[in-house]
């Protein structure tokens, strides 16, 4: 890679991809960002000196025009951060299969999409992909089936990559964030406030409810993720191949089985007189 590269991230409006978008403009580095909404792209375009490119990248069409659209702006492509995803939850025997079709098609078919027509550019350039997952991808809780089935197989997909064409000089590595405070993050909050009734039902309320038995004992912010992407794209990783690095703040470390330890857990409603 040159010391300027050129990168495209998805998901760039908001959140983790609107913070590592902005990181890397601040290095000097040349930003394509696109996502569905389009808003946000340009209000970070004029920002930032990015490129916006409002598009659905889980239509065939937009993937290679977005790739395209870095050729045709920078003449090359280094880095791809596949962070475009969305979230439904529900329990494999009543899950909505129109949910299910529509996360596997952003979360999944979306970044296979972007990647094969990015394949050739980044074999030209020994470039990096950096896909963001989920601690959803290796640990799973009620109700999840179809985000953490598709964060599953985005970390496999990057994995491909990673071994398919790393000694062709590509890498490709998987970030698995647990709670950052992001928009999405927000809207499960929110709902979380209202579904256990918490006293002052607030969405930082929730949040600290969420992360009080972490080892950190918080959310992450988008900065902090946005960092270790930046990282894993820069020559400082450059053995860095096939890596799937939690960012969680040891959420992952930790053994639930070990939490009545140190403290008290009841559950909510239902089973209390």
């Amino acid at each position: 890679m040159t010391d300027r590269r050129v990168v495209i991230v998805t998901g760039g409006g908001t959140g983790i991809g609107e913070a590592t978008a902005r990181l890397l403009c601040e290095g000097g580095h040349h930003v394509v960002v696109s996502g569905r909404r389009t808003e946000p792209l340009r209000r970070l375009a004029r920002e930032t000196g990015a490129l916006a490119y409002p598009s659905d990248v889980g239509d065939p069409d937009a993937a290679d025009g977005l790739v395209r659209t870095a050729l045709a702006a920078h003449g090359r492509l280094d880095g791809l951060v596949l962070n475009a995803g969305i979230g439904r939850g529900g329990a494999v025997g009543d899950l909505s299969l129109r949910d299910w079709d529509e996360v596997m098609r952003t979360n999944v078919t979306g970044p296979l999409l972007l990647l094969r027509a990015a394949i050739p550019q980044l074999l030209d350039t020994g470039g990096s992909v950096v896909a963001v997952a989920s601690v959803s991808a290796l640990r799973n809780g009620a109700s999840n089936a179809p985000y953490a089935t598709s964060k599953a197989a985005l970390l496999q997909l990057c994995r491909s990559v990673a071994v398919d064409y790393g000694r062709q000089g590509v890498r490709a590595n998987v970030v698995c964030p647990g709670w950052v405070r992001t928009e999405m993050a927000d809207r499960r909050m929110a709902r979380f406030a209202e579904e256990a009734r918490l006293e002052d039902g607030t969405v930082e309320t929730a949040y600290e409810e969420a992360t009080r038995l972490l080892p950190m004992g918080r959310p992450g912010e988008p900065r902090e993720i946005a960092e270790t992407i930046g990282w894993l794209l820069s020559p400082a990783a450059s053995y860095v191949n096939g890596s799937v690095l939690t960012v969680d703040g040891g959420a992952t470390a930790l053994d639930p089985g070990t939490l009545a330890f140190d403290f008290h857990v009841a559950p909510r409603g239902g089973g209390q007189p």
